[in-house]
């Protein structure tokens, strides 16, 4: 209780206050008693309209077992109390923090996404220790001054959001590594983030950029670069000496020029997709010598140069929807496992060989140039991708990706000219997301024969319909986000589903059916209230891989959970359980599964 010494100090009446106000009772003593000793609390979820006082208080007021005089043992003695250092308050409804926040000085992470806020109170600066802090999905329209002297922040999280700019002294977060300011409306990036010199990741996409900053390039640590979403027409040419810089998106701009790396030797992933490029020559290939993916889809791109084999670590390759109308036979040298050439004015392939995939076309390539050799001047092949009445359109989601997409709508129903245009097409994916749905559509049952892949998070749903249990093909189902605490048991005929993400909802305990989905490779249900897990039934899951029961309302762990020896990645911060302790759950999932195995009575 060091921290809050002070803070007691200057309240001398603090903790012998009798009164208890009605929101307390939203949040249960045994949740109040176990954060004082893990230091954590999970409010996640449970529709609160503001924080309880108890809340605020927790290390400050007196217990209230200690005030119905209940005895305590060595072990409970609540004046040893851990300082709360990490509170999570997402998925309410929360309009507005009070300054009593500074009450809780020693917390080092502090998430609060997924509320109503239009701002945050001037008391934040007051906490110094904190490390992560997560305000997205809430309705900010200015950030306070005093966030500029959070100097140990690590991660901030401002996504969806309603910013229009950046205060001034924001620089002074040096320590920041993580910064996601994606979906708000900025038009501008401060020239002073040069000075974020820890910064690894930046999340600048969705919102109304015109320009970049060339001083952008000062962060030599930047990793991560993502601008996709914007109104760029070019990027600054310093970008290109910003070394470590691994993975850049700039999607859906206004470029007509792909701009050239010479220093960006790590360079792994380039995405310039739906942009308006129409020149991809030797001199935009020639350094990147480290690139996985490469992504120009949507574009206007004519012709591939032979100099594509310089890209001899490629493994995706997109150049859907592009006037290219011949290809080079080099580009089967390459060892790609991934090749889109759809919506190409290419003609002399034989169909068969492009429905055979990637390696078939790749093989055909490499036939060409041994058939032919080098007397072949042009080297180049002439295929069919698509009808030359489609070749200088940019196809539809709906016949180029074989998506169904209907996102970020904010509607309460799907409407039935969404399904009608599918007609004969093929659909693999359907994206409902980001709307006000509360049940799934009927509909979705049309596409049972053929639909792998469904989103449908960020809506309101309460309850999962059958239609969607009769989906048999399914192996992806995103389900975060959404008022759910039940599964219905006909899940159980979705034999090939292989993950399935619940994160974000109100399930009580890990659902039933999922015990009984032999395919599952990953669960993912952080941020709920989970209490309890079935270590027995779950190590019957042959092929799971990945299990995220994160920031839920685990008071133990099974020792038999480390039976689960198929497991890759379990993951268990933000739980109130006492043991493994924080030590051995940084060690990884191997070191936890080591230790819950030695604790199995024998």
């Amino acid at each position: 209780m060091s921290l809050l010494k002070g803070v007691a100090e200057k309240n001398t009446r603090a903790g012998f206050r009798a009164e208890r106000r009605e929101v307390d009772a939203a949040v249960p003593q045994g949740l109040l008693k176990a954060a004082r000793k893990s230091g954590q609390l999970n409010l996640s979820g449970r529709n609160l309209s503001e924080v309880p006082q108890c809340v605020w208080r927790i290390n400050v007021d007196i217990p209230e077992e200690a005030n119905q005089n209940l005895s305590f043992s060595t072990t409970e003695r609540w004046w040893e109390q851990t300082d709360l250092t990490k509170l999570i308050i997402s998925n309410n409804k929360l309009q507005s923090l009070t300054d009593d926040l500074r009450l809780l000085p020693a917390l080092t992470v502090l998430d609060i996404h997924d509320n109503q806020l239009t701002s945050l109170p001037s008391a934040i600066g007051e906490l110094e220790n904190l490390q992560k802090l997560n305000v997205s999905h809430n309705k900010l329209q200015i950030l306070p001054e005093e966030i500029t002297k959070l100097r140990n922040l690590k991660g901030l999280y401002l996504q969806h959001n309603e910013l229009t700019c950046i205060p001034e002294g924001f620089e002074q977060l040096f320590n920041l590594e993580d910064l996601d300011i994606s979906n708000n409306r900025l038009t501008t990036v401060p020239a002073s983030f040069s000075s974020l010199s820890s910064l690894v990741r930046l999340n600048l996409s969705s919102n109304q950029l015109k320009s970049l900053p060339a001083e952008i390039s000062g962060m030599k640590k930047l990793k991560h670069l993502d601008c996709n979403s914007n109104l760029l027409e070019t990027v600054p040419p310093e970008l290109a000496n910003m070394e470590s810089l691994e993975l850049l998106y700039l999607r859906r701009n206004k470029l007509r020029f792909l701009p050239e790396f010479p220093s960006c030797r790590l360079l792994k992933e380039l995405h310039v997709g739906e942009n308006q490029i129409e020149i991809l020559g030797p001199e935009h290939l020639k350094h990147l010598n480290s690139i996985l993916v490469l992504d120009l889809r949507d574009n206007k791109i004519k012709s591939v140069p032979d100099e594509i084999t310089l890209l001899q670590s490629l493994e995706r390759l997109d150049l859907s929807n592009n006037d290219i109308s011949s290809l080079p036979c080099s580009l089967g040298k390459l060892h790609l496992k991934f090749l889109a050439l759809e919506g190409n004015p290419l003609r002399t392939i034989r169909r068969e060989i492009i429905n055979k995939g990637t390696q078939e076309v790749l093989k055909y390539l490499r036939s060409k140039i041994k058939d032919d050799g080098p007397s072949q001047s042009d080297s180049v092949i002439e295929t069919a991708m698509t009808l030359p009445s489609e070749s200088r359109v940019n196809v539809h989601a709906i016949v180029t990706l074989k998506i169904l997409d209907y996102s970020d709508k904010q509607t309460t129903l799907i409407p039935d000219e969404v399904f009608d245009a599918v007609k004969s097409n093929i659909i693999t994916s359907v994206n409902f997301s980001k709307n006000q749905l509360c049940e799934i559509p009927k509909r979705i049952v049309e596409l049972k024969e053929m639909v792998s892949d469904v989103n449908l998070s960020f809506n309101k749903l309460s309850f999962i319909s059958l239609e969607l249990c009769m989906l048999q093909k399914l192996t992806f189902l995103d389900l975060r986000n959404n008022f759910l605490n039940s599964l219905p048991e006909e899940m159980e005929s979705l034999i090939r589903l292989q993950t399935i993400n619940l994160s974000f909802n109100r399930f009580k305990i890990l659902p039933e059916v999922l015990y009984h989905i032999p395919t599952l490779e990953t669960i993912l249900i952080s941020n709920n209230q989970v209490g309890s897990v079935d270590p027995q039934k779950m190590k019957a899951m042959e092929n799971l891989m990945t299990l995220d029961l994160q920031n839920n309302d685990l008071l133990q762990i099974p020792p038999e959970l480390g039976n689960c020896v198929t497991l890759r990645t379990l993951l268990l911060d933000g739980n109130p359980f006492r043991v493994p302790r924080a030590a051995i759950l940084m060690k990884g999932t191997a070191a936890i599964l080591e230790y819950l195995r030695d604790r199995i009575p024998t």
